[in-house]
């Protein structure tokens, strides 16, 4: 459902000049799987997820979801995706309903098969009980679900959920993480970024491990405790960092000294 090949975004800082972002990354996700990209924050998660959900343009390299081009194919992308970004706000004068609403409208849908969904998300999600409230007056937990409904309510094959947790409680990031297990369950192929150890060892077929715009490791939990010779998630994390970040800084050391 989603092949990634060579990705890169390079983006122009006055200071520092070209800046890559996202640097020529592979992978690929297939239906009922839950693909993970744990990085630490700047890693270039979000700006991959944002060029997979036709918000950005890539670089270079190329990206298919449901085998349309992300760039040629924009349009047709963004009708099988439902994106659910870090930092997408709720709008504080429309009640839970009106928001699910108004995306599902945005997406075309009949006003049959629209009413018909929301009652069927509202009731699965445990958002009932405040349907009619304003987003001004939501806790956060309301607010995530509503985020979640509105990715969800044109029933896309693919997913893309950009550390839908950060900021949350125990309780409400739980009941996050257990609504994107059942929408693996349901078929769905979805790819999913976090900086929480834990939630990728839970949820994640696949992890690939990014930092500064580069995928360091990929692989299942298994695949990469035997190419790394560490199970521990967490110590094959921040080892791979470490000797990357060395690695730089050698680099950049021994570059400077031949141009000295």
């Amino acid at each position: 459902m989603i092949e990634v090949h060579n990705l890169t975004k390079t983006f122009l800082d006055l200071r520092r000049g070209a800046v890559v972002a996202v640097d020529r990354i592979s992978f690929a996700c297939r239906a009922g799987e839950i693909f993970g990209l744990l990085g630490p924050n700047g890693a270039g998660k979000t700006t991959a997820l944002r060029i997979l959900s036709t918000v950005l343009r890539p670089t270079g390299g190329r990206a298919t979801i449901a085998g349309y081009d992300v760039v040629r194919q924009a349009s047709q992308v963004r009708r099988n995706i439902g994106y659910m970004s870090a930092s997408t706000g709720i709008y504080d004068r429309m009640t839970a309903w009106e928001m699910v609403e108004y995306f599902g409208r945005l997406y075309g849908m009949s006003e049959d098969r629209l009413r018909e969904r929301m009652e069927h998300l509202f009731g699965t999600l445990q958002m009932n009980s405040f349907r009619d409230v304003l987003g001004s007056k939501m806790s956060t937990g309301m607010k995530q679900k509503v985020s979640i409904a509105r990715t969800i309510v044109h029933d896309p094959p693919v997913l893309i959920f950009d550390e839908p947790t950060a900021g949350l409680d125990v309780l409400v990031a739980r009941a996050v993480l257990e609504t994107i297990r059942s929408l693996q369950e349901q078929g769905k192929c979805i790819v999913f970024s976090t900086h929480i150890m834990r939630e990728a060892e839970k949820l994640c077929d696949q992890i690939a491990i990014v930092h500064r715009g580069r995928i360091l490791a990929l692989g299942t939990l298994a695949e990469l405790a035997r190419e790394h010779g560490e199970s521990d998630l967490e110590e094959l994390f921040f080892g791979l960092i470490q000797r990357h970040d060395a690695a730089a800084m050698k680099l950049g050391a021994d570059a400077r000294a031949a141009t000295g």
